[in-house]
């Protein structure tokens, strides 16, 4: 394709953005598609030859597109937002345009200085002091897992530089609680600390863990001749939102010398409103923290940011330096391949810095106000709602709900539960996600979507109403 071809065909997938973009609700929320139907339509070999643009559009438009559930659709009410504003489509399209490659500074130097300049900025709106220093990651789970990768190598005194963990005397021993991302216990396997030593911490009533079970297990830990190394704290769990108490957590931490890990994936994109930064009173204890500003922020997937205090352990840690990267610049640069996993790292801060630029941090606050009165004013209608049962706390925008009919058995509840929500899921005009809380199904609602209104929300609950009193087949 020649820069002249691209220029015709990017016009025409541009438009066709737009267009997908302003009629989103015209779609099935969910995809209606048999599991093989996709790849059915797709010859089982490549082409020999070149293709036309037109007949790959016209195979996004039948086969692609239909096979699709729609995240940015106004009635996409399931997992967690993963929004796509338009500005931050145009950076991922430039960023990908360049084709730059960040090995080093120097390798595009831009690439490094854009992104310390973005990350500031979200560090500047979420309320952190500069104390704090952010790179971008693809994902929390990676951030999660370089988390614990570094706890480990200052329990060990950089261990891994010698024996690693075989070498240790004592195992040592991650704190997390039962309602923390699966990305904790995946990260603790990875980094080498075996599942017997991943403490599922108790929680209470909110479903937040208890600072005082988090106590109880370190020291039970030492008196058994294990080594307490990492705790990671959530601020909005997956299932329901749930805010682990940071500061008392933080108290621990610090009295027990070890590494403190933050997962506020979601909720921190909320810290950019002044009046929800008490959710997370104790962050400043913290070692590292993760928020996903590809989440209800807003920047188009994937753009996780990882902050930590100390970029010096970080980089001891992570750092590789082969003869054919080293540089003249390299004393007075950051070399963002010493900031995580990957050596190579794409142009990912154009697509924040245009997300913000495009916005500004009061249209990102605007949006997101509006999110949380929608959750309460659906919050407010289930709770006054007889036969209707909020199931957990709704500081964010995620609700857990059930409908509880009378006379059903546990059993029978759980079917009744799937059984309604598989129906709205199946017919399209919303898209919500079951899961379990306190070893019973229930509905999460997830508001966030970029289209989404207040109608819309309204239409859910009188959806949510006709199908779930609906007797099941």
């Amino acid at each position: 394709m020649t820069p002249e071809e691209f220029r015709q065909a990017a016009h025409r997938l541009v438009d066709w953005i737009a267009d997908y973009r302003a009629h989103t609700d015209r779609f099935p929320v969910m995809a209606q598609t048999a599991p093989g139907q996709v790849r059915a339509q797709l010859p089982a070999v490549p082409p020999s030859d070149p293709e036309p643009f037109e007949a790959m559009m016209g195979d996004l438009e039948r086969i692609v597109l239909p096979g699709l559930s729609h995240w940015q659709h106004p009635r996409f009410f399931g997992y967690f937002p993963s929004n796509g504003l338009l500005g931050s489509v145009l950076g991922d399209f430039a960023s990908t345009g360049l084709g730059v490659l960040g090995l080093s500074w120097q390798s595009s130097p831009a690439l490094t200085e854009v992104e310390e300049v973005a990350t500031d900025w979200v560090r500047q709106m979420v309320g952190l002091s500069p104390a704090w220093s952010g790179v971008i990651q693809d994902t929390a789970s990676t951030s999660t897992l370089v988390a614990l990768l570094c706890a480990r190598e200052r329990a060990t005194d950089f261990g891994s530089t010698r024996g690693g963990l075989a070498a240790e005397k004592s195992p040592l021993v991650v704190y997390t609680s039962a309602h923390s991302h699966s990305s904790v216990s995946k990260a603790a396997l990875l980094a080498g600390y075996g599942r017997d030593n991943l403490r599922l911490v108790d929680h209470d009533a909110a479903y937040a863990m208890r600072p005082e079970a988090l106590e109880a297990a370190i020291r039970r830990d030492l008196e058994e001749g294990r080594k307490p190394c990492a705790v990671a704290a959530t601020v909005g769990t997956t299932t329901s939102t749930a805010l682990d108490p940071l500061e008392a957590i933080a108290a621990i931490a610090a009295r027990c010398k070890i590494w403190m890990h933050v997962d506020a994936a979601l909720a921190g994109s909320a810290m950019i409103l002044p009046e929800c930064r008490s959710m997370w009173q104790g962050v400043e204890g913290a070692d590292s923290l993760v928020l996903n500003v590809h989440k209800w922020l807003g920047v188009a997937f994937d753009c996780s940011l990882y902050y930590v205090r100390s970029p010096e352990h970080l980089v001891r840690v992570m750092s590789s330096n082969p003869s054919y990267l080293q540089t003249a610049a390299d004393a007075e640069v950051k070399n963002l391949r010493d900031w995580g996993l990957p050596l190579g790292r794409r142009f990912r801060a154009l697509k924040l810095w245009f997300a913000i630029r495009s916005e500004g941090v009061a249209g990102l606050q605007a949006r997101l106000r509006r999110d949380l009165a929608n959750a309460r004013w659906l919050a407010g209608e289930i709770s006054k709602t007889p036969g209707w049962r909020l199931l957990a706390p709704v500081p964010l925008q995620t609700l857990c709900i059930r409908h509880e009919p009378e006379g059903l058995s546990e059993a029978d509840l759980d079917r009744h539960t799937l059984a309604w929500a598989n129906r709205i899921n199946r017919g399209g005009q919303a898209y919500l996600t079951p899961a379990i809380l306190d070893d019973r199904w229930m509905v999460r609602i997830s508001i966030g979507a970029l289209p989404t209104e207040r109608e819309h929300v309204e239409a859910l609950w009188r959806l949510l109403r006709q199908e779930a009193e609906k007797a099941d087949e």
